[in-house]
């Protein structure tokens, strides 16, 4: 059976079991969300955004950032991505550059007050590796392992897809997703190929549903045919792979980036930067396989840019919205 068919099923059989019955009263559980984000080129550093249903979000302490990039020639915080760990523990890892050889990480109990920064040198053994982009934090509660996924360019090392432009008129790129994993932040595997389908590939996120892994990746070709840019889904068995072929897109007609995922009430919603337009986007589904686009009733902070949505518990959202909401246009 293939793993989309075994998803579907799972989800289907779920939605029905007794253990997943809903409250008896009508009510359901808040839920409290939170997106981290960066703005500008990610020089200001961590910004988060506060939603309790995750269509409205509205900008926490007054808008400002909420910890400064200190690691990396760059001293940039792009592209945060926080996940909490089985301990409570907050992890986040980030573009620390454009150009660099490692990313960022620190680690917080209650995301306002955060460990000395690191700089892990993830592509440091590949001497002409041309950058480390966009890393993805994911908890694998099978193994008890922390995956961390990034996007990066190691010139000749995929020649049929060389010549690709990312940025501006800089050809030469030609992505593919590597990963470490570690228990501790302290040790880590050594880098290894992540996810190689034979294309130019960046922003893999993962994300665990009841039937399958999943991750959700970024086509970022646009030679020798009309440019891909959009987002597409793949599936494995493991957090570590192999993940299968890419499904067809799931945005649409927009240049998306930076995905990142939430399970709210039933549904898969699956957050983008619609980086052409300087604005957000959200399609949704209930099987992974039919999506609905939602983007037109998306609130969103100004000027937000890539980061990751992630569930937290009452405590810790009471004292980051003390800490004050910026009002927003709904």
């Amino acid at each position: 059976m293939r793993a989309r068919d075994l998803l579907h099923l799972t989800i289907v059989c779920t939605a029905f079991a007794t253990g997943c019955a809903p409250p008896a009263s009508d009510e359901l559980p808040e839920r409290h969300f939170l997106f981290s984000y960066f703005t500008g080129n990610g020089e200001t550093g961590l910004h988060l955004a506060y939603s309790q249903d995750g269509m409205t979000w509205r900008a926490l302490n007054d808008a400002r950032p909420l910890l400064a990039p200190d690691v990396g020639e760059a001293r940039l915080m792009r592209d945060p991505s926080i996940v909490r760990g089985p301990d409570g523990t907050f992890h986040m890892v980030w573009t620390a550059g454009w150009t660099e050889d490692g990313i960022g990480y620190a680690h917080s109990l209650d995301l306002i007050d955060w460990s000395e920064q690191e700089y892990l040198t993830v592509m440091g053994h590949e001497l002409t590796a041309r950058n480390a982009w966009a890393p993805d934090l994911f908890f694998d509660e099978a193994t008890g392992r922390f995956l961390i996924v990034w996007a990066t360019t190691i010139p000749g090392r995929f020649p049929e897809g060389d010549g690709q432009d990312a940025r501006g008129d800089d050809p030469g790129w030609n992505h593919r997703l590597y990963y470490v994993s570690t228990e501790d932040f302290e040790t880590f595997t050594d880098p290894a190929l992540f996810y190689e389908h034979g294309f130019n590939v960046i922003d893999g996120t993962l994300f665990k549903t009841p039937g399958a892994y999943a991750m959700v990746l970024k086509d970022e070709r646009n030679e020798p045919f009309e440019p891909q840019k959009n987002l597409r889904l793949a599936f494995g068995d493991r957090a570590e792979g192999p993940y299968s072929e890419p499904t067809e897109p799931i945005t649409g007609d927009y240049w998306a980036e930076g995905p990142t995922v939430l399970e709210i009430d039933g549904r898969w919603y699956v957050y983008f930067d619609k980086y052409i337009e300087d604005a957000f986007g959200v399609v949704a589904s209930d099987d992974l396989e039919t999506w609905d686009d939602l983007s037109d009733g998306l609130v969103m902070p100004e000027g937000m840019h890539h980061g990751t949505a992630f569930e937290v518990p009452a405590s810790i959202a009471e004292s980051l919205t003390s800490l004050g909401a910026a009002e927003v246009d709904e």
